[in-house]
């Protein structure tokens, strides 16, 4: 059974990790069995425990104990409740509680590549995307659309960021995901590489010679520059998405849904 706490300071034990520790801090607090993150609201939250995440404590308005957040407190067995009023919690933390309830997980170590593409079909490879924003909207997108892994290149944003994980809606703890050196780690595993860029060379997303492939992954890249000039040299093919009226592109989130859906694997 959970430990409800009250708190009217900062001066309690474990309370550090929803305050004073950064998004870096948090993913390495003095060696790796200590890494944490924060999932935000009881929806996100719900995801993680049926993924199998471990809950070490909650930070919850108190309103929401018997409320939204009673079904996940009964789950998390007996770990500490840090509970007050909306505005002190606010006050204290220094930003606004979304649905109210934060909740500080253990954070697992990244799996090896082969562990999560020895038996994938399509990864979406992310290359130095620093938007927290995006980098959810891209998990939720691969979680829907039937991508098996999404690969991170170790310039990419941290798919645990708090944003990202809010922004995916859970979806980062539904898709397995690691970090790689360079897109090309996966020609190793029989993948083609498809770099998503708009070059003279590019052929369209829809063209067959790209969904004709086994096995596939669709390089992404950051906001502003786009993937670099030897990630494009170095990938299988080029595809580029037609736009209408003018447009260069789309934002890589929106882009990613894209790809997504059009590159997925086809019923035989």
């Amino acid at each position: 059974m959970a430990e409800i706490i009250y708190i009217d300071s900062l001066d309690h034990e474990g309370l550090e990790v929803y305050w004073r520790l950064t998004e870096a801090q948090l993913r390495s607090r003095l060696d790796t069995e200590k890494a944490v993150f924060i999932a935000e609201s009881p929806k996100v939250i719900d995801v993680a425990l049926r993924a199998g995440y471990t809950p070490l404590s909650m930070l919850c308005e108190e309103r929401h104990i018997t409320g939204d957040a009673s079904g996940i407190i009964e789950r998390c067995g007996d770990i500490p409740v840090f509970t007050g009023r909306r505005e002190l919690l606010q006050s204290l933390t220094g930003y606004t509680l979304t649905r109210g309830v934060l909740c500080a997980m253990r954070r697992p170590q990244a799996p090896a590549l082969a562990d999560i593409v020895s038996d994938a079909k399509r990864v979406a490879v992310i290359d130095s995307v620093t938007d927290t924003t995006n980098i959810g909207a891209i998990f939720r997108s691969a979680a829907a659309l039937g991508i098996d892994a999404v690969c991170l290149t170790r310039t990419s944003c941290d798919p645990f960021n708090r944003r990202a994980v809010r922004v995916s809606m859970g979806s980062v703890f539904l898709i397995p995901w690691t970090w790689i050196d360079s897109p090309a780690d996966l020609r190793s595993f029989g993948f083609r590489t498809v770099a998503m860029a708009l070059s003279d060379d590019s052929v369209s997303i829809d063209d067959p010679i790209l969904t004709q492939q086994s096995r596939l992954a669709i390089i992404l890249g950051t906001e502003g520059d786009g993937l670099s000039p030897e990630v494009i040299t170095d990938s299988d093919f080029t595809a580029r998405i037609p736009m209408a009226h003018g447009v260069d592109s789309l934002n890589v989130a929106a882009a990613s849904a894209v790809a997504f859906w059009q590159l997925r694997v086809r019923g035989t």
